[in-house]
């Protein structure tokens, strides 16, 4: 394990996310991967209906996640994380294609919208720890050409995130403006994470 991770067991990542493990181990903590078994878009459907907003999303799907591995991993501490897009409180999803990709890139030109990255850490079935960080992106106007000749380079990896572009590749010439954390745009609200994780003596 990690020289930074103290702990004798690593954090347990409910999530299949590559780029959240990648950031996770990058940074000295320690972690193994057990995809969680939750229907997102039926709570998140169960949530809207109850009155709740789309900006409770992430937490509530990031405890969701982290609860459902908690509950199979008895004693271990097991990470849940959900990222999600609002464009005027309108929650987008990952496109289902590359005509849906290109029917959100459309939507958004010229506009702003909100990521909101989410964590929970849960033991033994009960949260011990939440955090959420958001960041606002503005999309530079664009034309169909641009949007297909962004579709064309990027290739599936449209499919892989939110909004259908990823600005740690050619993702970051849709925008004009940035305003949040790299971290929270990558999918994790790292470092509050990580000071918890030092609060408890996981961490130097």
């Amino acid at each position: 394990m990690s020289a930074l991770w103290l702990a004798s067991e690593p954090v347990i990542l409910a999530s299949g996310s590559a780029t959240r493990r990648q950031m996770l181990e990058k940074a000295g903590v320690a972690c193994e991967v057990r995809p969680p078994e939750v229907d997102e878009r039926a709570l998140e459907t169960e949530a809207l209906q109850a009155g709740r907003g789309a900006q409770d999303m992430a937490g509530l799907l990031a405890s969701a996640k982290a609860l459902d591995v908690s509950r199979r991993c008895p004693g271990r501490l097991v990470l849940g994380a959900d990222q999600t897009l609002t464009l005027d409180e309108t929650p987008l999803h990952k496109p289902r294609d590359r005509a849906d990709a290109a029917r959100q890139l459309a939507r958004m030109a010229g506009r702003r919208h909100v990521l909101r990255s989410a964590a929970a850490l849960a033991r033994d079935g009960a949260v011990v720890f939440e955090a959420e960080s958001l960041a606002v992106l503005s999309v530079r106007p664009l034309s169909g050409s641009a949007i297909e000749r962004y579709l064309e380079v990027a290739g599936d990896a449209v499919l892989a995130s939110v909004g259908g572009y990823q600005v740690e590749g050619a993702g970051v010439t849709l925008f004009d403006a940035i305003d949040g954390d790299h971290f929270t745009i990558m999918g994790l609200p790292l470092l509050p994470l990580l000071a918890w994780f030092r609060g408890e003596g996981l961490m130097p």
